[in-house]
């Protein structure tokens, strides 16, 4: 399905169907910017016959074309003379299932439309829709400036999410140093997952916006490149949160194994302490218990258990004195 919002006569309006006409005068028209027609085409859930108008009516590369309908392709950006194809990714992140999903949306630009392929979920597009129904200024500013407006609405969602994952991070940190448990390995895996999805996401995008602030393309005015620098801006700074987040991870991570492995060391001694502490008692019960004649101890033979016990007893105590005053234990 497509929907178009048509800029002219200084009016925006929502139509069905697309005149050719506004195509052609727009690209004709440049001295009277109050008489530009400036066209948008929204395509949600693109069709053959949407892909023929795309093809037909605004003049479209087909490679191009069939990319944006099936819709599996990288974040890129691409020039086919008169119009660029740009690729770029939503984002929502479901915290509950550890992952980021990522939408594409393809974009034509021309300097009198500008074409935009997706699944008709798109929170930045539905947003920009809005306002373009609801005021006129937006496509008055012409095609680049809509396109500049939905990507840079589109980082704006990328915000929220960025920062969803941190509060995660510093959830599990706290929890690590307070009160380490095993349970938590598997937490910190799975935000080391959402992290390297995040920087897999965000780094292909930077670039694509890079290209458009250096003005690699004749379509991308200097006022328009200063607007795409603040984007960039801000896919760098995330992308650096991301690598900043995937060391924290690390670190996290290795401050719960280094926790878990002291508390096994303090187990392993207490129960070497343990068991040096039974030594003298299995040592004398063992020589006690033996089948041959053996020397008795002090007194009549009825005392003579009761005396083997009180020498384990001391035994064993004098051995605990001995390993607390080394400062072994």
């Amino acid at each position: 399905m497509i929907r178009y919002f048509v800029h002219r006569d200084g009016r925006t309006e929502v139509v069905d169907r697309l005149d050719p006409a506004w195509l052609s005068s727009s690209a004709t028209t440049t001295e009277d910017q109050s008489s530009e027609v400036i066209v948008w085409a929204d395509v949600t859930e693109p069709t053959e016959a949407d892909a023929a108008v795309m093809r037909d009516q605004f003049g479209l590369h087909e490679l191009a074309v069939d990319a944006a309908v099936q819709r599996e392709t990288n974040p890129k950006v691409e020039s086919y003379g008169k119009h660029l194809y740009v690729v770029l990714h939503g984002i929502n992140f479901h915290a509950a299932e550890h992952k980021f999903d990522t939408a594409e949306t393809d974009f034509f630009l021309a300097p009198n439309f500008l074409v935009t392929v997706h699944d008709g979920q798109r929170r930045s597009l539905a947003h920009i829709a809005e306002l373009c129904g609801r005021t006129d200024h937006i496509l008055a500013e012409g095609a680049i400036a809509l396109f500049h407006r939905i990507v840079d609405t589109m980082v704006d969602h990328y915000r929220p999410e960025v920062d969803e994952v941190e509060e995660r991070l510093d959830a599990i940190e706290d929890r690590v140093i307070e009160n380490p448990a095993e349970s938590t390995v598997g937490e910190i895996l799975a935000v080391k997952r959402d992290i390297t999805a995040l920087r897999r996401i965000l780094v292909p995008q930077r670039d694509v916006v890079g290209r458009l602030a250096r003005r690699e393309f004749d379509l991308i005015n200097q006022e328009m490149a200063y607007r795409f620098r603040d984007v960039y801006d801000q896919f760098a700074r995330m992308a650096d949160d991301g690598i900043m987040f995937h060391d924290r991870v690390t670190g996290i991570l290795d401050a719960h194994l280094a926790s878990v492995s002291n508390r096994l060391a303090d187990v392993s001694k207490v129960l070497a302490v343990i068991a040096t502490l039974f030594g003298p008692m299995t040592v004398i019960t063992g020589l006690f218990g033996m089948n041959v004649p053996l020397p008795t101890l002090f007194g009549s033979p009825e005392y003579q258990f009761l005396e083997i016990i009180a020498l384990m007893a001391l035994s064993s105590l004098g051995l605990f004195y001995w390993l607390r005053k080394s400062g072994w234990w």
